[in-house]
């Protein structure tokens, strides 16, 4: 099963690299984008942050430190299977040792006590592989609940769930509980985040697709992007999506 469920997203990844012909990313579904934008926005004014401010006020800061920890350290299972995909072998070992010590020593991850040893945390996943692939990003997307994304990140998703828990937890009730608490969490963490959000962002759609796809060009070639590959982004996220109305010539109506 595992393997043809591979099989899939190898596939998959080759459609968005033909798709995409390995060109920056662009926003050509900005118009949908918004939408979904503006509905995620809404429910996560409604619903997430209330709950995460519930969360952060309730919960003593040592419990969301160890369920922080926790998720982290099942994250390293991915970490080191997408570090071995892209040849980096030392890393992947080192993700095997943080995933055995903090599982073990660490009490099941809830203390992280590989960092301080000198086993630093790297993060890695199946979107970062395919670029190292040579498998382009393909146009910008917003999924719903799920927030920025790109066509190859999406598909990208899939593969990383098969190294999630949510695909190792077999008592749904359970595994929708774990999935509930792994939102609350990361949302809780990124309250402050948002707050300075909202009050400095203009147009707080663009500014996360900038940021987003910044940083996600970033992490595909592990900080060290060349100059050309910026110039490339930025001059596709200047591009507008669509003609601009303003600078159309109005169509002479005179007989």
């Amino acid at each position: 099963m595992l393997f043809k469920n591979f099989c899939i997203i190898a596939t998959l990844g080759l459609l968005v690299g033909c798709a995409s012909t390995g060109s920056p990313p662009a926003d050509p579904l900005e118009g949908v984008n918004r939408v979904t934008f503006k509905v995620n926005d809404a429910v996560d004014k409604a619903v997430l942050t209330p709950v995460a401010k519930g969360y952060q006020l309730v919960t003593p800061e040592f419990v969301r430190t160890g369920v922080s920890n926790a998720f982290s350290n099942v994250g390293d299972v991915s970490n080191s299977v997408n570090n071995l995909l892209q040849g980096k072998a030392a890393a992947a070992a080192t993700g095997l040792g943080r995933l055995l010590i903090n599982s073990t020593l660490g009490i099941l991850g809830l203390f992280d006590v590989a960092t301080p040893m000198g086993l630093q945390k790297s993060n890695e996943d199946f979107g970062q592989t395919l670029g190292k692939w040579g498998v382009g990003s393909g146009p910008y997307l917003v999924l719903p609940l799920m927030g920025p994304s790109t066509l190859r990140d999406a598909v990208a998703r899939v593969a990383d769930s098969q190294l999630g828990y949510s695909n190792q937890i077999q008592h749904v009730p359970s595994r929708n509980a774990t999935l509930g608490l792994d939102i609350i969490n990361i949302r809780a963490e990124l309250l402050m985040t948002t707050r300075t959000l909202d009050e400095a962002s203009l147009d707080k759609y663009q500014f996360l697709r900038d940021a987003f796809l910044q940083r996600r060009l970033s992490q595909v070639h592990d900080g060290k992007v060349s100059q050309a590959d910026r110039d490339k982004l930025e001059e596709s996220l200047e591009a507008p999506a669509t003609p601009n109305s303003a600078t159309t010539k109005p169509r002479d109506t005179k007989n």
